[in-house]
């Protein structure tokens, strides 16, 4: 099934933040930015046990629990087992270390096989507060989190995590399934093989303003020809777009500060907000099928639903190709 199917508009909410991501949120303010979500009409809910060890699903299962559960997609992930005993030195996370440092102290198993997959799933399930799953991705088998070790996780996840999750959407249990990472690499491997069939993917960070000409090359060629949608996550590429200091869950470095100046130079030109430049952008491909921001504020939140309907002129875009911050096959959207 295509993920454009069932999805419920194109503006779904990212809870990585919710895990203490960077900083430690407050519970009444991770709460009240899931309610501000759902008060301005998102309907499209994504997460994982990997953010702060469950501590996002937790909080984003105590306010959907008050929902109704046919009346929102949800998606978490596998590749994580969060355990009950906690942790007594730092987390090895490859080039994200210290990402959830103010999450939950609990150990995280990562583990893609069969029985790894069954127990995520069902341990999710609890955490959020629900009695079934609508997409479930399988978690960060790339480079980012393995360096050269990441083709054996692939495999890992082929012969285990695949094969479950191709089972439970054919009898019914989970609507669709894909990859959710941070680099091209093993979605466009895992497009490559005869079997299984996943029905998207979730790409963070690689379709941006700041980073796209990657995806462009290879990957969302191949998910065109398959007829695979993408959910576009990151798209502020970790916060440097939306007013932050991180690129890529560091510090930006100096090249990409003078970019954003760059970007930020020709929003202001143009009156227009760079939040709205960036979602737009990335929804103009035609493969996008939804964006998910993350934020741990409610403001943050209408910010977001106002950029996605902010008029933004052609001149605008013809301006951001023209100074060559957009690749030259870039879709741009249909007013440029």
């Amino acid at each position: 099934m295509s993920l454009k199917e069932f999805l419920p508009g194109r503006l779904g909410f990212g809870t990585a933040p919710l895990g203490n991501m960077f900083r430690a949120i407050p519970d009444e303010e991770a709460r009240a930015t899931v309610e501000a979500a759902w008060s301005h009409g998102i309907r499209f809910y994504d997460t994982a046990p990997f953010y702060g060890a469950g501590l996002a699903e937790t909080r984003l299962g105590e306010v959907l629990a008050t929902k109704p559960r046919d009346a929102y997609v949800l998606s978490t992930k596998v590749g994580r087992v969060v355990l009950d005993e906690h942790e007594t030195t730092a987390r090895e996370l490859g080039e994200k270390g210290g990402l959830f440092e103010h999450g939950n102290p609990n150990k995280i198993v990562h583990e893609w096989t069969a029985e790894a997959t069954e127990r995520s799933i069902e341990d999710s399930l609890k955490r959020l507060g629900t009695d079934r799953l609508d997409i479930v991705w399988v978690h960060d088998i790339a480079q980012d989190f393995h360096g050269d070790q990441w083709l054996q996780k692939f495999e890992e996840a082929r012969t285990g995590a695949f094969r479950v999750l191709s089972r439970l959407r054919d009898e019914g249990v989970i609507k669709a399934w894909g990859l959710g990472v941070n680099r091209t690499e093993p979605i466009e491997l895992t497009l490559a093989l005869d079997e299984p069939r996943p029905d998207g993917f979730l790409l963070a960070g690689r379709y941006t303003l700041l980073d796209h000409e990657h995806a462009l090359t290879r990957l969302l060629p191949m998910a065109r020809e398959q007829n695979v949608d993408m959910v576009v996550g990151g798209p502020y590429s970790s916060g440097i777009l939306a007013g932050g200091t991180h690129f890529e869950y560091q510090a930006a470095p100096a090249e990409i500060i003078e970019r954003v100046d760059r970007l930020k130079a020709l929003t202001e030109k143009h009156g227009v907000s760079i939040k709205a430049a960036a979602l737009q952008f990335s929804l103009a491909h035609p493969a996008a099928a939804a964006v998910i921001p993350g934020a741990t504020r409610p403001s943050r939140i209408a910010e977001d639903t106002a950029a996605l309907t902010e008029p933004v002129p052609a001149a605008f875009w013809t301006d951001l190709r023209a100074a060559g911050l957009v690749g030259r096959s870039a879709p741009l959207p249909d007013n440029a």
